[in-house]
């Protein structure tokens, strides 16, 4: 008996550290999925990983936010703020809002995230990757969907909404 609980532990230590090196995301046996946001790899080069790389939270009141950014829109209870094409939550302008993802979310067409995350869920479901309410929020389910997607099609698994998931979902 306690041969195999050992061995089972090193398989398991062996196979998590191979993932979170080569995949930026811990991934246990119900697909769940954690980022380590660990930006900085050679598979997050280039400028469709920019926004990723170099985003940082903010803590700002409300007047700062609107004097440092013309587009700012409310979505379900949170604001977001419009930069370089990319959605991004606005912390600090409701101070009492906590955003279920924190991150940019790739935008198109003048859509707001929500409307963003819509449209992927949807192309998701009809997919086969989603199978939770479409409600416009990037919620662990949507981004365990994500993940899946972009592990099976060769692209850097964000679990986020970025400019090649969107295109290889053939949405933007």
């Amino acid at each position: 008996m306690t041969a195999n609980r050992d061995r089972n532990v090193t398989v398991d230590r062996n196979r998590n550290a191979t993932i979170n090196r080569e995949r930026n995301v811990n991934v246990n046996q119900n697909r769940n999925v954690a980022v380590n946001n660990n930006w900085h790899g050679a598979r997050f080069s280039g400028r469709a990983y920019a926004a990723f790389r170099d985003y940082h939270r903010q803590w700002h009141d409300r007047t700062w936010w609107r004097t440092h950014f013309n587009r700012i829109v409310f979505v379900d209870g949170g604001w977001y703020y419009w930069n370089a094409g990319y959605w991004f939550p606005a912390w600090g302008y409701d101070p009492y809002y906590s955003y279920p993802y924190d991150g940019p979310i790739y935008g198109y067409n003048g859509m707001a995230p929500n409307q963003v995350i819509v449209d992927v869920q949807t192309q998701l479901e009809n997919d086969g990757y989603y199978s939770g309410p479409v409600d416009g929020v990037l919620g662990p389910n949507t981004r365990a969907a994500i993940a899946s997607f972009q592990a099976d099609h060769g692209l850097a698994i964000t679990s986020a909404i970025d400019e090649p998931t969107l295109d290889s979902l053939g949405i933007s």
